[in-house]
């Protein structure tokens, strides 16, 4: 992780936090290890404690009504903020004129943007002079890199000794992210080594020391950075697993993601990240998604590697329905099933650990 705190920070989520639209804020306000999360911005939510909304447990990050208000509430307890981060994640990557407005008037309150989406602010002029009046800097830390640092593919994956889990999705927004961390952390906490190789931007606003921007990078570097990503892991830490974040799912219509990590990153096993409740991918109601065991043998043809676990995302199910659902699955599929999130990770680490100590064990001489 960072070793220290970058700045203090406030979430822009305005109309989304409580969609699957508001994740990068989502993820930022369950972990951050890059910024101090003072409070989010979104007038739909405003009242709520963000972590208490999320998982049911209060952090005292307060969601407000404006941006004013939330400036106004960071200076009156000690923490003025310096950043706002832009937490919502539109299809597309697309900022609202509502959104570009009220990043103009962060900017003129003196404070630094930091935006991972598609709309590359440094290349609005208006904003650019609105920060340079006030000392401010906007970065886009989804702005494609210079080519020159890249790197191309190699093989030199084989040489990480790991083992390598990747944590892929039969949809988008699905909870990949969370669950890969909540995975990282239980491997730590049972006395195993873990890094995490994060692919997108919100695991590099939470801190991810070992982390590349996907859908920043031209097509002829994505595999290379993926397999320099999870290299540098090894190099530098020398871990007993690497776990990767996966992106999109392979079949979505919009944002197909997992090739390049099971080809790149050539994960030794895969757990499979689920919404039971959902019935058409995340923002397309004309394209049903592919029943589950369709997912498996597509990702297992493609990989030659197994799925391991199913991990689930209840979103849309109530308690009852989301005990039946992850019964159901588990028995269907014949692997083992869990909300990490809401049972926590031990079937995940109990799947796991033969897997991790067979790795370990002394070859034969």
């Amino acid at each position: 992780m960072s070793k220290s705190i970058e700045a203090n920070a406030i979430i822009y989520c305005e109309g989304a936090f409580a969609t699957t639209n508001g994740k990068t804020a989502h993820g930022l306000i369950r972990r951050s290890r890059r910024y101090r999360i003072l409070s989010v911005v979104d007038s739909s939510q405003s009242g709520s404690d963000a972590a208490e909304l999320l998982d049911g447990i209060a952090r005292q990050i307060p969601i407000h009504a404006s941006l004013t208000q939330a400036v106004e509430s960071a200076r009156l307890e000690g923490h003025p903020a310096t950043h706002l981060i832009v937490g919502i994640a539109p299809d597309g990557g697309r900022l609202s004129e509502e959104a570009r407005t009220d990043i103009k008037s962060a900017l003129g309150l003196g404070l630094s943007v930091v935006c991972g989406l598609h709309d590359y602010l440094t290349e609005d002029p208006e904003m650019s002079r609105i920060a340079e009046d006030n000392g401010v800097t906007i970065r886009d830390i989804r702005k494609p890199p210079h080519t020159k640092g890249l790197h191309f593919f190699s093989g030199k994956i084989e040489q990480v000794k790991a083992l390598r889990v990747a944590i892929l999705g039969t949809d988008s927004a699905v909870g990949k992210r969370t669950t890969a961390w909540i995975l990282v952390d239980a491997l730590r906490q049972a006395g195993f080594a873990a890094e995490m190789v994060g692919t997108g931007q919100t695991a590099w606003l939470q801190g991810a020391p070992f982390s590349i921007i996907m859908d920043s990078l031209p097509n002829d570097f994505v595999s290379g950075e993926i397999e320099h990503a999870v290299w540098q892991a090894w190099e530098e830490r020398h871990p007993d697993v690497i776990v990767i974040e996966g992106q999109g799912s392979l079949l979505n219509p919009a944002y197909p993601g997992g090739f390049e990590i099971l080809a790149a990153g050539r994960p030794d096993v895969i757990v499979l990240q689920h919404a039971p409740g959902r019935r058409h991918y995340d923002g397309f109601p004309n394209h049903p998604m592919q029943p589950l065991q369709t997912q498996i043998q597509a990702i297992e043809l493609i990989s030659e590697k197994p799925v391991v676990a199913i991990t689930i995302n209840a979103e849309g199910l109530g308690k009852q329905e989301l005990a039946a659902a992850i019964k159901g699955i588990e028995t269907e599929m014949g692997r083992p099933t869990v909300d990490v999130l809401r049972e926590g990770p031990e079937k995940l680490i109990h799947a796991l650990r033969p897997l991790i100590t067979k790795r370990q064990a002394p070859k034969d001489t």
